[in-house]
């Protein structure tokens, strides 16, 4: 786990970092196992009372690994952990599957996650984001639901998230473009919670005042707020569902394709 997520925890406060700095924290297989490993371990560890999930170097996290891609058009695989024989409708962690897990553990932690957001968190990477009660931008962090571009569709339990933070339009437009926002757009949809200087600091210091907190009191308010939510269930699965069915397509190849050889898409009707 620790060459993709690094874990430092002091005065109640988890301190998780993603570690894959030279490829702008992308998502490959090794990242996704490590997310979900964090999410375990932390959920197990009482001393820990609020934490703060961030990425080292130029971003928070870029996204699905390109060599996934790459992938997918070789072999038509699905790009996540397990290869081409993994079925995404298969419930590996009580409602979600594994690549969900690794934005929905932190949703599932009985404590308080601040994602401090910098440079961009695209696609899997904004969704991971999601994942956190609130997120803390740099004023020139960029987001966008980006799986469009690759003939997908949002799995990582980002439709239930985003459904329950933004406007059904705004949800709509960034899903149907996949167009690329600033932290002020972010802000305006409700995306973000705050801008700041140095959103990794400004998310510690905010950890460590609510770790200040009674501890029964703040664990007993995260399932209050999270039992606020319509069940999510079946909005995972479906993710799951229209995934499948979309992967290895021939839109989706030609999606994939096109985007690697830096060409304009020729889908069929």
């Amino acid at each position: 786990m620790e060459e993709r997520v690094s874990i430092s925890i002091s005065e109640g406060v988890a301190d998780v970092r993603l570690v894959r700095a030279d490829k702008m924290n992308a998502l490959d297989q090794a990242m996704f196992e490590a997310l979900v490993a964090a999410t375990d371990r932390l959920s197990k560890d009482k001393s820990v009372r609020a934490v703060v999930l961030s990425g080292e170097g130029r971003a928070f996290c870029a996204g699905l690994d390109m060599g996934r891609f790459a992938a997918m058009q070789e072999k038509g695989g699905n790009g996540i952990p397990g290869g081409e024989n993994r079925d995404l409708t298969v419930r590996t962690h009580g409602q979600a599957n594994f690549p969900q897990q690794a934005v929905w553990g932190w949703r599932q932690l009985p404590v308080p996650v601040i994602a401090a957001v910098h440079g961009v968190a695209f696609g899997g990477g904004f969704q991971l984001s999601l994942g956190a009660d609130m997120r803390f931008l740099s004023a020139d962090a960029r987001m966008s639901v980006m799986e469009i571009k690759w003939g997908l569709v949002p799995d990582m339990a980002g439709t239930p998230i985003l459904a329950s933070l933004v406007r059904d339009d705004i949800l709509r437009d960034l899903t149907y473009t996949g167009r690329i926002f600033s932290a002020q757009e972010a802000m305006s949809y409700g995306l973000a919670t705050r801008i700041c200087d140095d959103p990794r600091a400004a998310a510690l210091e905010a950890a460590r005042e609510i770790a200040g907190k009674s501890p029964d009191a703040i664990r007993a308010a995260k399932r209050l707020l999270n039992n606020l939510s319509v069940d999510p269930g079946p909005a995972l699965l479906a993710e799951s569902v229209e995934q499948q069915k979309l992967i290895g397509s021939p839109n989706q190849t030609e999606a994939v394709r096109a985007n690697l050889e830096k060409r304009a898409p020729k889908f069929a009707d």
